[in-house]
């Protein structure tokens, strides 16, 4: 893999999603455990244009995509076998929204595995913009086949 930071073209390569559901723009920084990364909210987004119209505001519940496809990148990066599998959130245990990530925000993404058995992976996660906590969540991800079965 390329050197640090990574960009689009390194995500899309181990990420299997696309605009406008690709949540990630670079990769900061990797460990054993954790996975730091951007997301550079623009005005050109398109839920802005529901949500709401006269004072746009990220979904919480894309705020909590973009930490998720922090953590399934980190996991697809340290662990090669993952690759070409499908995967999805198999659960939050937690989740708490602190600040409102308006356009112009670059949301700073940092998720860590806690701890993994077979093909179940529990995250804990954040977002945060300038510093200050949007948002944080524990959750679970499962990878699978294309097929849907673990």
């Amino acid at each position: 893999m390329d050197k640090l930071p990574l960009g689009s073209e390194q995500i899309r390569e181990l990420l299997p999603y696309r605009y406008p559901m690709l949540m990630v723009d670079r990769v900061l920084e990797l460990t054993d455990t954790e996975t730091v990364a951007e997301k550079l909210v623009s005005a050109n987004e398109p839920f802005f244009a529901g949500h709401f119209p006269d004072r746009p505001i990220m979904p919480g519940v894309l705020v909590l995509e973009a930490i998720a496809q922090t953590g399934l990148f980190g996991v697809l990066w340290r662990e090669p076998d993952k690759r070409g599998r499908g995967a999805a959130l198999a659960g939050v245990k937690s989740a708490r929204f602190r600040r409102p990530v308006v356009p112009g925000d670059v949301l700073r993404l940092s998720a860590r595995v806690l701890r993994k058995r077979g093909l179940i992976y529990r995250f804990e996660g954040t977002a945060t913009v300038r510093g200050e906590i949007a948002a944080e969540s524990e959750f679970l991800a499962v990878f699978l086949d294309w097929e849907g079965k673990t």
